[in-house]
């Protein structure tokens, strides 16, 4: 199997510029690498591309779908955008601090869950939007967390 270096620069090749290659390289890299961007997979990310590794770290920063620190087993984002905030958002994530007892962006100690928040899920008519380890659950009330949670422990 090829190298994260290697399959980084055989991904650039399908790109006019190497920055244009940054986001596929990036999630590449975090596959390889656990679920999270440790400081040398950014750094090997600059290095495939001829980027500076501060330019990697601040297209990972910026997305949601890139971690920077390790997460939990199971992986609770809840959307808070407008419409799924119009439609209870922060109620949810308040059901889902209580059930779990995190605050958003930390991780259970056990590393079971980690609970976060993201600007959009992309379904706003059917809000509110929570993904579970990247599979959206549509419509979630504060009511149905503690069903949810039961089934996610189970």
């Amino acid at each position: 199997m090829a190298s994260v270096t290697e399959q980084i620069q055989k991904l650039r090749k399908q790109y006019p510029a190497s920055t244009s290659a940054v986001l596929p390289a990036l999630r590449l890299a975090q596959e390889e690498h656990g679920g999270w961007l440790p400081p040398e997979a950014l750094r090997e990310v600059a290095d495939a591309l001829d980027l500076a590794p501060a330019y990697c770290l601040s297209i990972a920063s910026f997305y949601d779908q890139f971690r920077l620190e390790p997460a939990g087993h199971t992986v609770v984002e809840v959307c808070t955008n407008v419409s799924c905030a119009l439609s209870g958002a922060q109620g949810v994530v308040e059901a889902f601090e209580r059930e779990l007892g995190l605050r958003p962006g930390s991780t259970s100690e056990d590393g079971a869950f980690t609970l976060g928040t993201v600007e959009c899920l992309g379904g706003c008519g059917w809000a509110t939007v929570v993904a579970i380890d990247n599979r959206h659950r549509l419509r979630v009330q504060a009511a149905d967390v503690p069903g949810i949670v039961e089934e996610l422990r189970a």
